[in-house]
């Protein structure tokens, strides 16, 4: 129950008013793991040895990263206990609710978290479920990736990973972007085109997404409902006169000047999708402008530990798009950036292989340099053919500085002021955040001597 989409659930079935517990294998590895000692305020944190699953239950929700061998699944199926996937129950709470879905192959953390904070400002009292960790949300009691109102409208977070996307049958939609993630491209467009024709109202658009706009998707949209946002082509909705500073971006879209306290033409594009929807819904342009500037953004999106003389950023970015956008943004605001990235799980690795030489080649400049850690493994099945290495070794061969470090002990050892910026990068590991304090800590202390 530690990952982000079934935390979000376990959440907010308690603010609803449910009995919850759960278990995770890295809670039992790691007994003093953050996210447990915030979930287990007020869920039940149980081994993961089926001593959680009793008779009593309604039901039991699993990821689909839980292989049906490990203890709880044994025992819930002998206890004839009724079983769903996180998925399959996120489906059954889409069609319960006026439901708002956002999807896309980035940034539907940030769009999916400031279109519920929005709501919640403007008084819309919106229930939420996402994958990221919104900031204002946050309490010593909720770990900020689910929120619960008394309205009906749900905001939720439509990953594409398991492919449950096309089970969804929400009110309106958005589609934030098309590239290259769990999936193939074309793999992924059938599932948008699916959470399209499932859509009872509206579907917001990126018109400037080449991979969106060229039939993939654009070929299941229906003329009635097809409201278009962007920022180079033309849309209802087009931010014009932007301004990127550092740590903020400003635009102007329709005549109405908005402040976004986050930097990045990507979160341009991620405020644009909530916009739009919520004018369409018939909220005033005035008003949301007003809250926007408010919005903080997502834990692990453009986090930042150090800055001054240091920066050091902590980032989710981990598919070959994010991780683009990522580097586009920080190389606005410093030079000579050491980038630290921990690709997750050895599939996706094998898959983005190509995509990662080709990001990080195109945007390392001669004064960065590219330090790999070892491919994050959570356990289970897995191939393991390929290496952070075998990805470095693409990257020198292009003429880039990259190397991989065999241990983050290793990493922390080759801490240089030759690199004054540092960026973390990474998902599903929650120790990349301590991992980024722990440079910013050092650097400090460097810095001081």
């Amino acid at each position: 129950m530690g990952g982000s989409g079934v935390s979000a659930l376990a959440g907010f079935a308690f603010e609803k008013g449910a009995r919850v517990s759960g278990s995770d294998r890295a809670f039992d590895l790691n007994p003093a793991h953050p996210l447990r000692k915030a979930l287990e305020k007020r869920i039940g944190i149980f081994p993961q040895d089926g001593s959680g699953i009793k008779e009593s239950l309604d039901h039991a929700v699993f990821s689909t990263a839980v292989e049906a061998t490990r203890p709880e699944i044994i025992k819930a199926k002998a206890l004839n206990i009724p079983l769903y996937s996180r998925p399959q129950y996120l489906a059954m709470l889409v069609r319960e609710f006026k439901t708002l879905a956002v999807a896309g192959t980035s940034g539907k953390s940030t769009a999916s978290g400031l279109l519920a904070f929005l709501m919640k400002r403007l008084g819309l009292r919106p229930n939420f479920i996402g994958g990221g960790r919104v900031k204002d949300f946050r309490t010593e009691t909720n770990t900020g990736n689910s929120l619960t109102g008394d309205s009906e409208w749900l905001v939720v977070e439509a990953c594409e990973s398991d492919g449950s996307i096309t089970e969804y049958k929400p009110l309106h939609s958005i589609i934030l972007n098309l590239e290259l993630d769990h999936h193939s491209i074309d793999e992924t467009a059938e599932m948008f085109n699916a959470l399209i024709r499932g859509t009872a109202g509206l579907v917001l658009i990126n018109s400037d997404d080449p991979n969106l706009s060229d039939m993939k998707v654009m070929k299941a949209m229906n003329v009635r409902n097809a409201v278009t946002f962007g920022i180079k082509n033309p849309a209802r909705y087009r931010a014009e006169n932007i301004v990127c500073h550092p740590f903020k971006s400003e635009f102007v879209l329709n005549g109405r000047k908005m402040t976004l306290s986050m930097p990045g033409k990507y979160n341009i594009y991620n405020a644009l999708s909530a916009i739009a929807l919520l004018s369409e819904m018939g909220t005033p342009l005035k008003d949301i402008a007003r809250e926007l500037p408010a919005f903080r953004g997502i834990e692990r999106r453009f986090d930042i530990h150090s800055n001054g003389t240091n920066l050091v950023i902590d980032d989710y970015a981990h598919n070959p798009h994010k991780i683009a956008s990522l580097m586009e943004a920080v190389a606005n605001i410093r030079e000579n950036i050491c980038y630290i990235f921990q690709p997750h799980g050895y599939g996706p690795t094998r898959m983005m292989k190509e995509g990662y030489i080709f990001v990080f080649t195109g945007n390392l400049r001669d004064g960065d340099h590219l330090m790999l850690l070892p491919i994050f493994y959570q356990g289970g099945t897995a191939t393991k053919d390929i290496s952070s290495e075998d990805l470095a070794r693409g990257i020198r061969e292009m003429g880039k500085s990259a190397q991989s470090v065999e241990t983050r002990e290793a990493l922390l050892a080759h801490l240089s002021l030759k690199w004054k910026n540092y960026v973390v990068m990474g998902a599903r590991d929650e120790t990349l955040s301590a991992l980024a304090q722990e440079i910013a800590a050092r650097l400090q202390v460097t810095k001081v001597q």
